[in-house]
């Protein structure tokens, strides 16, 4: 039997669908800032952005002709408006990119490493190498233009040296030891997350205007917010610097450029992902205190996920997933 003619299998299949569905919503975004884009710089990655996503796009419709699978319906050009003012400037687009692009080589990492056909192995090593290329291209743009912001400096270890007592695991109680590189690196990375998503959130509820929807935007940045704090003030216990927030990137336009499906589309995605890295912050984490935070943290986005959630599906938002066959029903129809 061909690769070609091997059917699907549901990591495949899920695969597949989910990438789609999310990259019909980077192309809503993406178009929008290219539209908007004056710096030429930043035009040549966000165009680039915006052509690798279209691409996918395209190669899975191919996959699910072939199967005779329905396309997904996703997002569409009815959930932006390229007509409405932006909302942000320049180097917001790049910071975008940047953000999602290392988010996306985590996405595609995990798809790719579960699915077996050739074909779509081929489609997902070659999303990753997408998502790696724009990550390099964005950061590189953004230490050019003096964007970038840098995690903690510590020194450099003179001797190698093992672990002798459980005080690597103090936190709550005794003299607690010093955050360790693996754990100053999630904290770093979890600040610059929520900042970016604090502005994205603020830039929201400048322009929508459903009162569900602003609620639930304001409750994401309140979450953000705690997050920022929170981990600023572990760096300060540590006598290291805090992060300064990024420079704000927000127009004063009233108008929503994009559709409420879409932004809460795009909350519900991001969501999934924060679990999933705030989980590996906890993994890589030896203290008891941040242990103990990050269990929180994760309680506190899976409820908030589930509003996101119940305001989709309450709206006929949220397309179903493929499912496996129901077979009791199946019998019980008999």
């Amino acid at each position: 039997m061909s690769e070609k003619t091997t059917r699907l299998s549901s990591a495949e299949l899920g695969g597949l669908w989910k990438h789609y569905i999310q990259d019909t919503m980077s192309v809503c975004f993406l178009r929008y800032f290219l539209h908007h884009l004056q710096d030429e710089q930043l035009k040549v990655v966000i165009q680039k952005a915006l052509s690798y996503s279209e691409t996918h796009l395209v190669q899975i419709r191919e996959i699910f002709h072939f199967e005779n699978i329905p396309i997904p319906v996703g997002f569409t050009t009815e959930d932006v408006d390229l007509s409405a003012p932006p909302l942000f400037h320049d180097p917001y687009a790049l910071s975008f990119v940047y953000i999602m692009s290392r988010m996306e080589m985590i996405s595609y990492s995990f798809t790719t490493s579960s699915v077996g056909r050739e074909d779509v192995r081929t489609l997902f090593t070659q999303c990753l190498q997408h998502a790696n290329e724009l990550y390099n291209d964005s950061t590189s743009l953004m230490i050019s233009i003096g964007i970038y912001d840098r995690a903690p400096m510590i020194n450099y270890p003179r001797k190698i040296e093992f672990v002798q007592n459980e005080s690597l695991l103090l936190g709550y109680i005794g003299k607690k030891r010093p955050l360790n590189a693996l754990e100053l690196s999630e904290i770093f990375l979890n600040i610059e997350r929520n900042y970016f998503a604090t502005v994205f959130c603020l830039g929201l509820l400048q322009v929508v205007k459903d009162k569900e929807i602003k609620k639930y935007i304001q409750r994401g940045k309140d979450i953000c917010d705690k997050q920022v704090k929170l981990f600023n003030e572990l760096l300060m216990n540590e006598d290291l610097l805090g992060t300064v927030p990024i420079t704000m990137e927000l127009t004063d336009s009233t108008t929503s450029p994009f559709s409420d499906k879409l932004i809460v589309g795009l909350f519900h995605a991001l969501n999934s992902l924060d679990i999933t890295l705030i989980g590996h912050a906890l993994s890589m984490s030896m203290r008891a205190d941040l242990a103990a935070h990050y269990s929180k943290l994760i309680l506190e986005i899976i409820l908030y996920g589930k509003e996101g959630f119940n305001i989709m599906v309450d709206r006929k938002w949220l397309e179903q997933p493929p499912q496996a066959t129901d077979r009791r029903d199946l019998i019980r129809s008999q």
